[in-house]
């Protein structure tokens, strides 16, 4: 247990350092982690690194798909919902055959164990793509579309994986049979999803405290996967129908502490299990490469063709979806085909299914290629979210399809200005009913209409603003003067602190 801890929190602190890194030099911290994952493995006694399946797929992945189903917008997966179907379902159906039968004709693998292979590659991860998406300024339209395909298509390619292995480790995959299961898998997973975040939601509008809040918000994916899981449903799927509905609805049963609180709490969980998965990812290669016969040895080789078969066969599916389905035909089809292909990176979840497979068939002997799987897997996924991860900012920029910072700077602000103008609408209102103090609600408007005036000038409202900073620092300086002199006790040092926090807290009302 303490060698699990260290290695966690080694790589907590590994993730922190890239994440400095990558921010100043401009890339995707999980291309970086992966490469960092890899440059670890490789140094000399350093050790290998074998995570159980279920550790991810219980412990990490929830929170992981809970945070980034939250960011879509529920209004856009409304309108884009059909050519998600079309990519959730048969791109990955389609997928899954090309990448087996390459499998089979190129590799040692049974046909049994290449449609393993194939189901287990067959859909795009959403955690990689949510973490490399943040930094892209792509229209909301196109971010909800590569986001909730990436969340949806799990629900797929996890029938196809059990079918998969069932099938190598029984000799018989049956066809009808997983085609019901995927419908019970997926709608159970969706009824599970949606009723219990429609139970949290009505606790959570009941309630007050940030911290209640906070410890429901980490216990829903948990519960909503474990839950979906103990009835043989798909816990994936519970779990990201449970952060879109949350996602939605969040805003109108909290107040602005609960989710200043409940944010903050989630980007630290979030960031620290992305610095330990996706180094993960490259710590697992070179221990899985190791494990590896002679007969193995053209496997670089297999995963580059296996990576650039996933690129082809996406980006032939993708070109006449995005160009027929309504709500995308009004984007150039080949810059949008370029961006939705090279943003389908493999990531978490590819790999938590090749290690969930059995270390032997139903009659007891070891089931043959399965440390192939793991490579091909693990190669493939690196290479993804490598190549990928690190060119796909410069796709999306050539491409067109960037809203340009102005463009967005421009509607946040209109947005402020029609918010201000609602807040001096209340206000002139509230003077005329009278029962307000007439002096507050004036000083409150002149503040507001200053704002609203266009001859303001907007380097005197930022100079306010700074200036208000350093009063608080000044203040806060004080503040420790008097306790360092004893003139104040510590408990009414920390709520004098806390009474100045939220006044610099609110700064930006």
């Amino acid at each position: 247990m303490s060698h699990a801890v260290v290695i966690v929190l080694s790589l907590v602190v590994l993730g922190t350092a890239v994440a400095t890194f990558a921010g100043r030099w401009g890339i995707p911290a999980p291309s970086l982690l992966v490469l960092a994952g890899i440059g670890v493995a490789l140094v000399p006694g350093a050790p290998a690194v074998h995570v159980a399946p279920d550790v991810i797929a219980s412990v990490v992945l929830p929170p992981l798909l809970y945070a980034s189903a939250e960011e879509i917008s529920a209004r856009e997966l409304r309108r884009v919902w059909v050519p998600v179907l079309v990519l959730a379902l048969g791109l990955v159906l389609a997928t899954a055959a090309v990448v087996a039968s390459l499998a089979w004709a190129l590799t040692g693998l049974s046909a049994a164990m290449a449609f393993v292979l194939g189901a287990v590659l067959a859909s795009t991860d959403p955690v990689a793509v949510t973490a490399l998406g943040r930094r892209l300024r792509l229209p909301g339209r196109i971010q909800v579309l590569v986001q909730s395909e990436s969340l949806f298509n799990d629900a797929t390619s996890l029938v196809l994986f059990k079918v998969a292995v069932a099938g190598a480790a029984a000799g018989s995959v049956g066809v009808l049979g997983g085609m019901g299961k995927f419908f019970v898998l997926a709608g159970g997973g969706l009824a599970v999803g949606a009723g219990l975040a429609a139970a949290v939601a009505f606790l959570r509008s009941s309630i007050t405290d940030p911290v209640l809040e906070t410890v429901i918000a980490l216990v829903t994916p948990y519960t909503a996967y474990l839950l979906a899981e103990s009835i043989q449903v798909s816990g994936v799927t519970a779990v990201v129908v449970a952060g879109v509905v949350a996602g939605s609805v969040g805003h109108r049963i909290t107040d602005a502490r609960t989710r200043l609180h409940v944010h903050s709490v989630y980007a630290v969980l979030v960031f620290a299990l992305e610095s330990v998965v996706f180094s993960l990812i490259g710590l697992q290669l070179p221990a899985l490469v190791r494990d590896l016969g002679s007969a193995d040895r053209w496997w670089p080789v297999q995963a580059a063709v296996l990576a650039a078969a996933l690129i082809g066969i996406r980006m032939l599916w993708v070109w006449p979806t995005t160009a027929l389905a309504r709500p995308t035909r009004g984007y150039p089809t080949w810059p949008l085909t370029r961006v939705v292909t090279w943003a389908g990176t493999r990531g978490v979840m590819p790999l938590a299914a090749a290690l969930s497979i059995p270390l032997a068939a139903d009659d007891g002997a070891s089931l043959p290629g399965r440390p192939l799987v793991l490579v091909l897997t693990t190669a493939v996924v690196a290479a993804t979210l490598t190549v990928q991860g690190l060119s796909l900012a410069g796709v999306v920029r050539t491409s067109g399809l960037a809203v340009a910072p102005e463009r967005a700077a421009a509607k946040e602000e209109a947005a402020r200005a029609a918010m201000d103008r609602a807040v001096v609408e209340y206000l002139d209102e509230l003077a005329v009913a009278g029962p307000a103090n007439s002096s507050a609600v004036l000083r409150l408007r002149a503040r507001y209409a200053e704002r609203l005036d266009p001859e303001t000038d907007a380097s005197l409202l930022e100079d306010l603003a700074t200036l208000r900073r350093d009063v608080l620092s000044v203040q806060g300086a004080e503040l420790r003067k008097l306790f360092a002199e004893e003139r104040i006790s510590d408990g009414s040092r920390r709520r004098l602190q806390a009474e100045l926090d939220r006044r610099e807290a609110g700064l930006d009302a």
